[in-house]
């Protein structure tokens, strides 16, 4: 695994509300894989990075992210792009 890159922090801080309000997210990836699951937490781990959980049993790290897009009519924000 490559070394973590830490996200932004305005960035980051979009996850953890998806997390807080339980959102369903459309989760976009570096590598081009896309799947649609409920954010759960984020958990650091020492020398490893930080980590998103999902309901689907599916786990990212966060600079693995490419965007993330809540399937929720009334979300607090839309899609967001996490790579550039």
């Amino acid at each position: 695994m490559n070394r973590y890159q830490p996200i932004n922090c305005d960035l980051h801080d979009f996850l953890e509300i998806a997390c807080l309000y339980g959102y369903r997210l459309d989760v976009e990836l570096v590598n081009g894989q896309r799947f649609q699951a409920t954010a759960l937490t984020i958990q650091t781990l020492a020398n490893e990075g930080e980590f998103i959980y999902f309901d689907n049993q599916q786990v990212c790290r966060l600079d693995h992210l490419s965007a993330i897009t809540p399937k929720e009519r009334d979300a607090l924000f839309g899609r967001i792009a996490l790579t550039e």
